[in-house]
């Protein structure tokens, strides 16, 4: 049976497929495998000039110390923390989205007019991020990202959010550099590793206490007695799915 494939030329168009088949594999597999993008995504696509992107748009942000400023997000695509609550999951396959370049991607943000970046996910680092900040900070624009700290950091920050996750901790360096520290509160439990991690960060560092959103109604009242009782947290709410803007 081989032979008759060999010689009719069956078996060249069979091989030819199994390939193609194989690649598409690895392409997968790497798109979606953090502890090798670093090393290996080059043979897929160029990190020095394009990332696989779910969106971008300007707005305001919405949470935390920066919230109501004019901001532009660049949301990368790609994710293995997998929180059960996350309200972005269609971020987390970086081969379902597109490979969009950096000149691209500072253009559309140099049109919207904002100057304050927000980078988000996903989770940004696992890309390595030095040419993508560098593009802004040659223009001088403020460069914040949004990261659950699993790993390591890249590319120059104005501003560093730390949002733990409990699936992959975060990485030490992480305490010592972050600028705001936002923790999810989706159960009672959640406090007492908001209290975990506000024990290891710097002593600048802004410690949010951010609701589920889900979980709001039932929630937000434990957060606002938390808080009266440790004021040196304070309170951040998703002010953009309230007023409705992305």
């Amino acid at each position: 049976m081989f032979k008759e494939l060999k010689s009719t030329g069956s078996w060249s168009f069979i091989r030819s497929n199994f390939l193609k088949k194989i690649l598409l594999l690895e392409q997968d597999f790497f798109l979606n495998s953090p502890l090798l993008c670093r090393t290996n995504m080059s043979s897929i696509f160029n990190i020095s000039k394009e990332i696989p992107l779910m969106e971008e748009f300007p707005t305001l942000q919405g949470e935390g110390f920066h919230s109501g400023r004019f901001s532009y997000f660049v949301r990368v695509a790609g994710c293995d923390v997998g929180c059960h609550w996350c309200d972005v999951k269609e971020s987390w396959k970086a081969n379902k989205h597109p490979l969009v370049s950096y000149d691209n991607i500072f253009s559309n943000a140099l049109r919207s007019g904002a100057k304050f970046i927000v980078v988000t996910g996903g989770e940004p680092f696992m890309y390595s991020l030095e040419s993508l900040c560098k593009k802004f900070l040659e223009k001088n624009f403020e460069l914040a990202v949004e990261t659950s700290g699993a790993y390591p950091i890249t590319g120059t920050w104005h501003w560093i959010c730390l949002s733990p996750k409990k699936n992959k901790a975060p990485l030490d360096e992480f305490y010592a550099k972050a600028n705001e520290l936002k923790v999810i509160i989706y159960n009672k439990d959640d406090f007492k590793w908001a209290e975990e991690h506000a024990s290891k960060v710097n002593s600048e560092c802004k410690l949010y206490l951010q609701v589920e959103w889900s979980k709001r109604d039932e929630n937000t009242p434990l957060i606002l007695d938390y808080i009266k009782e440790n004021p040196q947290w304070k309170l951040s709410l998703q002010t953009h799915k309230y007023i409705g803007i992305p």
